[in-house]
């Protein structure tokens, strides 16, 4: 470790490289988390996939390969192919993902076909625009990152200054009209930095894998809470770590494309938070359903326990005791939990209620008889 952070700091291509991918994959996880909060996760692939046709139409209209020449053309396809989106979902009857894959679809079908168009052509220049495919971060150079970390104080900065109008919208947007805010222009504003991000993400990730970028940073990061805030922060730091480690990995085995290997970082970022964390987590889930079976099995316990002990004007005569201990309702681990309550005392082979637990059983059975009268 010590070895890769000193070639960090000597080897200009990969402290290019990874400030970039740590940039980005703070600007897509802080972006993401709107674009799953708001139940639109395909927009990410939508908007990617539309990049391409406008990264085509670049080339063909100046001639050249310049990255930024490319990713202006890229920048326009997308926030053409977003109000298209718009248009389709507003002016139609079709549904926002019937929209967004339709789309996906006939931009991404055009940019392959330009991009067959481009590769026959009998010039040289031409070779090389499917890189945006699949990506090829060791082409980012050190203007590439300013610009990125340019984008990333914008966005920043953008979200400090209406993050009340981003929050009311996005929890209630019924609400955001009432009380004079323009949703449309607020909806544009971020819309248009999930554009922009996703496209400075073309270069190093690639149209196929951009969504995954953009969205499996927020889909980790909400497992762990249930704040706007925190989520924004945590799917930034979990975009960042991606793109660090991606790149570690991928410059420790030369063989690796870094793009793919980040969005397979960032996956397992997901698959961490699904089981592991706390509220959401499958891990704890299924510890709380164990645990509420076994308070199940406790109460259902303590209320035979006080249907016999009732009859009884003594919860401690034999007879009473007797009729407990010949129910087979129970286990072994539930009488020793209710041992430790103090609702049971066991005395050899044989138990039977305390005051304590007769008090307890009564008020669950008094609960559980209320509902059914």
């Amino acid at each position: 470790m010590k070895e890769y952070f000193d070639l960090i700091i000597s080897d200009y291509t990969l402290r290019t490289i990874t400030l970039g991918t740590a940039v980005l994959g703070a600007v897509c996880g802080m972006l993401g988390s709107f674009a799953v909060l708001r139940k639109q996760s395909l927009l990410g692939d939508a908007i990617s996939h539309a990049a391409l046709p406008g990264i085509a139409l670049a080339f063909l209209w100046t001639g050249t390969k310049d990255g930024h020449v490319l990713l202006i053309g890229a920048l326009i396809s997308g926030l053409l192919g977003t109000f298209w989106i718009r248009g389709i979902i507003s002016k139609t009857h079709l549904k926002s993902d019937t929209a967004l894959g339709l789309i996906l679809s006939i931009f991404f079908g055009f940019g392959m076909l330009l991009l067959t168009f481009i590769q026959k052509m009998p010039n040289a220049n031409q070779a090389g625009l499917d890189k945006y495919l699949f990506g090829q971060a060791a082409t980012l150079v050190e203007i590439d990152v300013w610009l990125m970390s340019v984008i990333a104080g914008l966005c920043l900065l953008v979200l400090i200054l209406f993050w009340k109008e981003f929050k009311i919208m996005l929890f209630d947007p019924d609400f955001t009209k009432t009380i004079g805010f323009n949703t449309k222009v607020i909806d544009i504003l971020i819309t248009s930095f999930i554009v922009l991000a996703i496209v400075l993400g073309l270069q190093t990730v690639g149209v196929v894998l951009m969504s995954a970028m953009l969205l499996a940073p927020a889909a980790a990061a909400r497992q762990w809470t249930n704040r706007l805030g925190v989520m924004v922060l945590l799917a930034a730091i979990f975009g960042s770590l991606s793109g660090i480690v991606g790149t570690a990995v991928s410059a420790y085995q030369n063989n690796l494309s870094t793009g793919p290997v980040i969005v397979i970082i960032a996956s397992v970022f997901v698959l961490i938070s699904f089981i592991f964390s706390p509220n959401r987590g499958l891990l704890f889930r299924q510890l709380r359903f164990a645990r509420n079976r076994r308070d199940l099995h406790m109460h259902k316990t303590l209320a035979f326990m006080y249907q016999i002990a009732s009859t009884h004007q003594n919860i401690s005569h034999p007879h009473a005791i007797k009729i407990l201990n010949k129910f087979q309702g129970f286990t072994r681990g539930t009488l020793k939990k209710l041992e430790d309550k103090d609702f049971v005392i066991l005395e050899g082979n044989e138990w039977r209620l305390t005051q304590e637990g007769f008090n307890v059983a009564a008020n669950l059975y008094n609960q559980q008889k209320k509902p059914n009268e």
